[in-house]
């Protein structure tokens, strides 16, 4: 068969581009081309590109490894994307011009990200790819970063690479920069920003750092849509309907939102006509994502890796996992104010689609990185709702399920690895834990914005130590049966 390329005849049941690539020019560098910034970003350009052209193509970067790139270069970037309803449809996506991968990345991105047509900078790069802290600032102690500050003329990493490539358009006569961050990160172009001017006021000084501040512009985003792991299936339901040969196809839901607040310094492709909202503030919609979807996410993910479900739908398969899990989305929609959205319509569409039996989203992913993503998925919501009185037990059991997760053994009775920037500290820290409470206190004392003195102590503390206590000597499966009887402090 055939490999899909620009070549490509367009046929099968798949829609094809309503634009020729070929004629649109680079505006867009994107940072992390993972599956998810080809179903999300690269969709809405796909759409925007169609209705209304411009020079908006894409210059993906892959900063972590080559397989991404030789599975694009030979297509001439074109892939497919499956959406998995009802029935699998498929769209072939020609937006992506090209993809920089390998030694020479960095020095790459950097001169297109220089380069006069370009006018906006897109992430995504996941939290522990940028070099922030939790709360903002610059992490010194992050490689790149700390690699970067260094040698600002040479960057490998994200924060250094924007300093640079702004650097460099100031000193050319060029405009500035938008840089949109679309990663699950809270206030992320916030974030983003912060810590831009301060690698750029240690590297470059004030005079850049404040042409950086007046001239660019970090918008912060929230982003959704499930998009799980390729696998062999992928390749061939994109080769049935397509009639091509697709190494890089990727499965995605039906399922997709952006919001996107509305500040641009150079122009954006029309990505409204995809779907995407622009608003003036986009941090109650980002909260709303992030204690409900993510943070219902989270929660599956541990204790459905405790209790033998590799995928989220295998969880809402349980009625009594599914009735957690609505239990939880109920907590978290009780803690949002200022949305002029039905949040119970809105678990219910979470629900129906972590239920999606064509998406086969693995808990083991969704499971990685626990100390980057619960601060503010699970302690944030849970201290709120402390304050306010309304249900706090689901996060509880949500905290309860990751420490469980952690202190999983080997046969030998070592700690089984985990997928996590803390991985070696939280190794260390819960070695010799056996009991709940040791484990709770262990855990405490190296990620106190995770378990801070109020979720360990009083009758928050006790229902953490209870569940997690139970999980330990019975199992998740116990602790799911109680817990989908008993969800309210």
């Amino acid at each position: 068969m055939t490999r899909l390329s620009a070549q490509a005849v367009p046929g099968g049941r798949a829609d094809w581009p309503g634009y020729r690539p070929e004629d649109h020019g680079v505006g867009i560098v994107h940072l992390g081309l993972g599956n998810f910034a080809r179903a999300h970003l690269l969709a809405y350009t796909d759409t925007a590109l169609a209705a209304e052209g411009g020079d908006w193509r894409v210059t993906g970067v892959s900063l972590r490894g080559t397989a991404v790139a030789e599975s694009l270069r030979p297509q001439d970037g074109r892939y497919t994307l499956l959406t998995q309803g009802a029935a699998p449809s498929a769209r072939v996506i020609g937006a992506l011009a090209e993809v920089l991968a390998g030694p020479d990345a960095g020095a790459q991105a950097l001169a297109a990200m220089q380069a006069p047509g370009c006018r906006i900078v897109s992430l995504t790069v996941t939290e522990k790819g940028y070099g922030i802290t939790s709360d903002g600032r610059l992490d010194r102690s992050h490689p790149a970063v700390r690699a970067d500050l260094a040698q600002p003329a040479a960057p490998v990493g994200v924060i250094g690479l924007i300093v640079a490539a702004l650097a460099g358009r100031r000193t050319a006569g060029l405009a500035a920069l938008t840089v949109l961050s679309c990663d699950n990160l809270a206030h992320n172009g916030q974030k983003l920003r912060a810590a831009v001017l301060e690698f750029a006021q240690d590297t470059g000084g004030a005079d850049l750092a404040g042409w950086i501040a007046s001239e660019a512009r970090f918008p912060s985003t929230m982003v959704d849509r499930i998009t799980p792991a390729a696998t062999a299936a992928t390749a061939a339901i994109a080769a049935e309907l397509t009639g091509y040969e697709d190494q890089a196809a990727v499965d995605t839901e039906p399922f997709a939102q952006w919001v996107i607040e509305d500040d641009f310094c150079a122009g954006r492709p029309a990505w409204d006509l995809g779907g995407a909202l622009f608003v003036r503030d986009v941090a109650p919609y980002e909260q709303m994502k992030l204690r409900m979807l993510n943070g219902a996410h989270s929660m599956l993910a541990y204790s459905g890796q405790l209790s033998g479900k590799a995928f989220v739908r295998d969880v809402m398969a349980d009625p009594a996992h599914a009735a957690l899990v609505r239990s939880h989305l109920a907590a978290a929609a009780a803690t949002l104010r200022g949305l002029s959205i039905d949040l119970d319509a809105y678990a219910d569409a979470l629900a129906a689609r972590f239920a999606n039996p064509a998406i086969a989203h693995a808990t083991a992913q969704i499971a990685m990185d626990g100390t980057q993503k619960l601060p503010q998925r699970i302690t944030a919501p849970a201290l709120e709702a402390l304050a306010t009185g309304t249900a706090s037990r689901p996060y509880a059991f949500a905290l309860a399920a990751w420490l469980a997760y952690l202190l999983r053994r080997e046969a030998d009775g070592r700690l089984l690895p985990v997928d996590d920037p803390e991985a070696a500290a939280l190794a260390a820290a819960l070695a010799s834990c056996r009991g709940a409470a040791d484990s709770i206190a262990a855990v405490a004392a190296l990620c106190p914005d995770i378990l801070p003195p109020a979720l360990t102590g009083g009758a928050f503390g006790a229902a953490l130590r209870d569940s997690l206590s139970l999980i330990l000597s019975e199992g998740m499966a116990a602790v799911i049966a109680r817990e989908a009887a008993q969800t309210r402090i």
